[in-house]
């Protein structure tokens, strides 16, 4: 049986150094180790395909906490 405490899970946090507009494609890529502009371009076509990434991005920024400052 696993222990809980041992695997610390990584908290999602709006970007405060990657962000255009609320930081949450950003966060996103600094959560995942990539390039903020590959999120970013997945969220422009997923936007065009179905329109629900606005959504998405929308309710991210709502939810998803800012970035601590000593980050």
């Amino acid at each position: 049986m696993k222990n809980k405490s041992s695997q610390p899970y990584a908290k999602l946090y709006r970007s405060r150094k990657e962000r255009m507009i609320a930081g949450v494609c950003g966060g996103l890529a600094e959560h995942f180790g990539m390039d903020p502009t590959w999120i970013r371009l997945l969220f422009i076509l997923f936007f065009f395909l179905g329109g629900f990434a606005l959504l998405i991005y929308l309710i991210m920024w709502a939810i998803v906490p800012l970035a601590p400052i000593n980050n």
